[in-house]
Formats: structure tokens, C-alpha cells, sequence
């Protein structure tokens, strides 16, 4: 059977075929350049930018794919979280898209999909602990199937790949600024003393990073020589003998990777039955990040479970991964399926 997958959450407009398991196609529009200009995503222009973009993805979909529409078993729709004008758009194309193909619509919690992604690649082991790092979100799940997943710990504040971009964004790196800051981090050497490690002097597994966007700000207004004049291109390594710089990137890299990994690692210790780590989100591609949680993997004798960078971030593939396999279990939504913006809880209310 085959899923079309539709996702819209937030600045990236794209569409994924997948059937039974197996990735088809996908075809996906970037919006960074058109937000870069801004420092940050505006949800208007997101939301035109899905609306001028996402018949035209569909119809390159097919071209390229060689499918035919009346294949189309399913829809599976990012319902959320994200921007609600972004998801609606989405939502919108999927209901349309539905009712044309006479196929049937499933909503897919975008948190979720990221967390299956790996499976478009490689089996995964449950019951998993899965640590979800993204611009928005970070938190930590017990999940027992692709259905089953028990929220552990969340961020009350601000998310890793916030507190990367931000930082980024004081010294004048490009935006994304997490990327870059990766990037230059390899150039540097960390001061792990530097930065505060927020919340882990506390017992729980929630996460907040609000405090160390403010100790970074304060850093930086201390040591204004690390601040660019002029935003540099893609290739930031020519910035490595700016003095203090690298080491700057290294140590913010360091400090949210071990926040990540302490919090984990008691989530590790209260769960061993678990089998594998599920590390996913668009900041699971940090280098440092990925070297820790290998490392506890290691520890702890779980098997690490990476999605491959493409599926990191947001992508259309991991929405009809997890669309085809609730509809192959029998979950499906009707017209009325609601879009769910972030800050709210998205329900299991699926049909049967």
C-alpha cells in the first residue's frame, strides 16, 4: 500500500511517498534563504511560501515517482505541533488530496514521525528511550511501539536547538545558526566550565535552557570582539583564527550535549529494560551531540538508533513512514481531523 506524506509544520514544505515501509519519493522546497534575511522563521511568509509550493511538489511527486494518483491508499498529514498557519495549509492540501483520491486521511503527530524515522532505514528495538532535540522541542519518551510512546521529561522553557541558534545569532553566525555553531565548535576547544549546565543540579528529567541563553548573552556583551562585523557564507571555517571564537562554538556545543546526556542518562538508569536510544530531531545531526549519546550508549549497553541526516530534519518521509503504519493498524481520521499548533498536547484520536 502507499502513503503520500505531507508536512508543513514549519518552514519546510515537502511530500514523500512511501510504500509498505520503503521510501519512494520525496520532493521538498527549503524556505531558509527567505528567513534567513529575518534571523529567524515568520510564520506569514512560511505559511504563503507552503501555499505557492505544495501542488507543485505533488505534481513533481508523481512525474518523478511514475505513480499513479488512484495508488494512493492513504494521506498522512503533519497535524502537529508547529506553526497552526503552516499546519493548516498542510492540513488543507491532505483533506483536499483525500477527498480527490478517494483515500483515506491520518494525522501524524510530528514528534512522533521523527522518533519512527530510523525505521524507513533499519528495524528499531523496543521498548526504546528516545531523546527528541529539535529548534522547538526536547524531550524524553519510553516508547514500547510505534504507537506507544510515555512522555518522561520535556523542556519548560526553551529548546536545545533554540538555545544553539540564539547563541549563534549574539555573534552574527548565519542563520540556522546550530549548524554553524557545530561547525566551528570541530575548530575550537571546549571550556566545559564555562557555560552553566541548566536544571541538572535538580532531580526529574525536564530540560531548560532558558538560563544558559541568558549566560551566553551576558558572556558575549563581556567579550564583544567575538562578535562578526559582517555575516560570513556557508563556509564559516575561515573564522577558526578568529580569536576566541571556535573555542566560544565548542563550549556551547559541549555544555547543551552534556545537559542532554545527564538528563538521558538518569532517564537510562530509571528505564534499563529499555533496548535501544532513539536520537532524533533536526539537532540530532550535532556532531558533539551525537558522540555523547553514542558514548552512554556504549555505557549502558543499549543499541543507538540515528536517523541519517536527511532524516533528521523535517521531512515528508517520516510523516507517510508513520501514516502508512497506523492506517496498516487500522488508525485513520475523517475530515474533521483538527490541526494542533505548539504548546498543546495532540490527542490519539484516531478511528478505528
Amino acid at each position: 500500500m502507499i502513503c503520500l506524506g505531507v508536512e508543513t509544520s514549519c518552514d519546510e514544505t515537502a511530500l514523500a511517498l512511501v510504500q509498505d515501509g520503503r521510501l519512494v519519493c520525496e520532493k521538498m522546497a527549503s524556505q531558509e534563504r527567505l528567513h534567513a534575511v529575518f534571523g529567524g522563521v515568520v510564520p506569514e511568509l512560511a505559511s504563503r511560501e507552503h501555499l505557492r509550493k505544495g501542488v507543485l511538489l505533488y505534481r513533481a511527486l508523481l512525474k518523478e515517482s511514475g505513480i499513479a494518483p488512484a495508488d494512493i491508499g492513504c494521506v498522512a498529514v503533519a497535524r502537529g505541533p508547529g506553526l497552526l498557519g503552516s499546519l493548516l495549509v498542510g492540513m488543507n492540501l491532505a483533506k483536499g488530496l483525500s477527498l480527490g483520491l478517494n483515500a483515506r486521511l491520518v494525522g501524524v503527530n510530528h514528534l512522533h514521525a521523527h522518533l519512527m524515522a530510523a525505521s524507513l532505514e533499519r528495524e528499531i528495538p523496543f521498548p526504546a528511550l528516545g531523546l527528541l532535540i529539535s529548534g522547538g522541542h526536547t524531550h524524553l519518551y519510553l516508547i514500547r511501539s510505534h504507537i506507544e510512546f510515555e512522555l518522561l521529561g520535556r523542556t519548560l522553557d526553551d529548546a536545545a536547538g533554540e538555545a544553539l541558534d540564539k547563541a549563534a545569532k549574539m555573534v552574527n553566525l548565519p542563520y540556522p545558526g546550530g549548524k554553524f555553531v557545530d561547525q566551528l565548535g570541530r575548530l575550537g576547544v571546549a571550556d566545559e566550565s564555562l557555560f552553566p549546565r541548566p536544571l541538572t543540579g535538580v532531580p526529574g528529567l525536564d530540560f531548560s535552557f532558558s538560563g544558559l541563553k541568558t549566560s551566553v548573552a551576558r558572556y558575549v556583551s563581556q567579550h564583544p570582539g567575538l562578535r562578526l562585523e559582517s555575516l560570513p557564507g556557508e563556509d564559516v571555517s575561515q573564522l577558526a583564527a578568529m580569536p576566541g571564537l571556535a573555542d566560544f562554538c565548542a563550549s556551547i556545543n559541549w555544555t547543551v550535549a552534556d545537559t542532554l546526556r545527564i538528563k538521558t542518562q538518569r532517564a537510562l538508569t530509571a528505564h534499563g529494560r529499555v533496548r535501544s536510544l532513539i536520537v532524533a530531531g533536526g539537532v540530532a545531526a550535532n556532531s558533539v551531540i551525537r558522540r555523547v549519546m553514542l558514548e552512554l550508549c556504549g555505557k549502558f549497553g543499549v543499541e543507538p538508533v540515528f536517523p541519517s541526516m536527511t532524516l533528521c530534519t523535517d521531512n515528508a518521509a517520516m510523516i507517510a513512514n508513520l501514516g502508512w503504519m497506523l492506517f496498516r493498524d487500522g488508525y485513520c481520521h475523517g475530515q474533521d481531523l483538527e490541526a494542533i499548533p505548539r504548546g498543546r498536547v495532540v490527542p490519539f484520536d484516531y478511528h478505528a
